[in-house]
């Protein structure tokens, strides 16, 4: 019975499964073809999961923070015909001014010449190309002033092959600024942007004529903002990698809301041609050149009279400045607003009326924006705390800085140099109230830069001008020295560690 009981219920059993997987195969043969990987999928989904669990874990891939590349065109064809090409002929040079004696000299040769009237040769006049770009409809137009400088000529060609003859309003050799003028009205005029506002990575674009083609479109990205170039001290440059190449020269830097942020001015190059870094002129710094040049014909900027340094992170460290950052003062003029002031070497400057100085080379743009005889309120890191101090600004005249010289004593131990005290003939003959100056160098001060022939002014902010003094500075100041020198008439820190 039992075993009959288990066979019938086996046959009922297979019975069973066998209508299920018959009305399944119907189910699925009645469905839509796409239905069938539907129901696999979900099928899947409702069953136990056998893949490992770090496989269902995994994040999906963040999303592209560049999405493509900026298509230019619209900006050009709205934009472009803001911007100008200029022409220029110089002034005609006789060849006594080349040096080839026909000029006005006293050397025997002119004076032969000139008691015999031999015709003077004159040299044909030079030609120069560059850009520009329309900043009013009625014919303002900004370009370089190494452009225009000395010109007798400019000729201004727009992109509808109009020319004009251009007069040069002004020219500012300082910041690289010239502004011209033409007759012509309804001309378009650009837009301007805040440089203020500008990311290294964000994409421009330069229009210009480089080697007189005219109207050329080249782009790049911002490399680097507020870089300071030698000898150029109230520039705060945009670098950028858009082509640049002569006759870019005095052209628009555009952003990609069409607006101008700077005045290409500059390359960085050993073969002349471009090298993949360029420097434009800020815009905010060439409008207020512009506002200076149009209401009065010339640019005045102010000076406080003061020597400034990059804060390294061992000099701020030194100082107790966290994070590194201002100015450092290396020197004061006499009798400067700065003096006035009461600012001294070793206290740092981090703001000019609250407007933050980042690096040495914000400061003396900063300044030098300011209109002379303006109160400015300076923000200083003084005695390892923070200050404001008023100071009033006065013209800055073109004439060279002058500094001080400086003597020494003898041995400074762990610092590394030797030095000795300078004679009362030594300090006249060097124009110096230093009395210590530096002899031989080794240990810390050699890894530092230290030189023989430096004049040792001060440690840490504290004058020192005996051995004595150098000594107990250099023990005060625990492991890092932040030494004040003087060296080929310019005062700097330099740091020196030691130990």
């Amino acid at each position: 019975m039992g075993s009959i009981r288990t066979w019938s219920l086996a046959v009922v059993a297979g019975v069973f499964v066998a209508v299920v997987a018959h009305q399944r195969s119907n189910a699925l043969a009645d469905a839509p073809e796409q239905d069938h990987s539907t129901s696999f999928v979900k099928t899947l989904a409702a069953e136990p999961s056998y893949a490992p669990a770090a496989a269902a874990a995994t994040p999906a891939p963040p999303a592209a923070r560049v999405t493509g590349l900026p298509d230019f065109s619209d900006l050009v064809a709205e934009d472009g015909p803001s911007v100008v090409n200029i022409s220029v002929v110089e002034k005609a040079q006789h060849a006594g001014d080349m040096g080839l004696g026909q000029g006005g000299g006293d050397d025997p040769l002119s004076q032969f010449f000139r008691h015999y009237q031999m015709p003077q040769q004159q040299m044909p006049p030079s030609r120069g190309i560059g850009s520009g770009f329309i900043v009013t409809s009625d014919g303002y137009i900004l370009t370089n002033a190494h452009v225009v400088s000395g010109a007798a000529e400019v000729t201004v060609k727009l992109t509808n092959r109009r020319e004009y003859s251009a007069k040069v309003i002004g020219v500012d050799k300082r910041s690289d600024v010239a502004l011209i003028k033409i007759s012509a009205t309804g001309l378009p005029a650009v837009h301007f942007g805040d440089p203020t506002k500008l990311r290294p990575g964000q994409w421009v674009i330069a229009i210009g004529s480089p080697f007189g083609f005219e109207n050329s479109v080249t782009a790049g990205v911002i490399s680097a903002t507020a870089r300071s170039l030698p000898d150029e001290n109230y520039v705060p440059f945009i670098q950028t990698d858009a082509a640049v190449n002569p006759g870019n020269s005095g052209g628009p830097l555009f952003n990609l809301q069409g607006q101008v942020i700077g005045i290409n001015s500059q390359i960085y190059s050993r073969t002349g041609g471009y090298m993949g870094m360029s420097f434009a002129i800020p815009i905010d710094i060439a409008m207020n050149v512009e506002h200076q040049l149009m209401t009065t014909g010339k640019v005045e900027r102010s000076r406080i009279g003061v020597a400034v340094q990059e804060v390294t992170g061992q000099l701020a460290q030194t100082f107790g400045l966290n994070p590194p950052r201002g100015a450092l003062i290396s020197a004061v003029e006499p009798k400067s607003p700065g003096e006035a002031a009461g600012l001294k070497p070793g206290d740092v400057i981090t703001s000019v009326n609250g407007q933050s100085v980042d690096r040495s080379s914000d400061l003396p743009a900063m300044i030098a924006a300011l209109p002379p005889g303006t109160e400015a309120t300076l923000g200083l890191w003084h005695d390892r705390k923070p200050v404001n101090v008023p100071v009033k600004t006065v013209r800055l005249e073109d004439t060279p800085e002058q500094s001080a010289r400086n003597d020494a004593s003898s041995d400074s131990g762990k610092l590394g140099i030797a030095v000795r005290a300078l004679e009362p003939e030594e300090q006249r003959q060097l124009h110096t109230k230093g009395r210590l100056v530096v002899e031989d160098v080794s240990g810390p001060a050699l890894a530092a830069g230290l030189q023989a022939g430096d004049v040792v002014l001060g440690v840490n902010g504290a004058g020192v001008s005996t051995v004595a003094e150098l000594k107990r500075e250099v023990e005060r100041a625990g492991h890092s020295v932040a030494l004040l020198i003087q060296r080929e008439g310019a005062q700097i820190y330099v740091p020196v560690d030691v130990g």
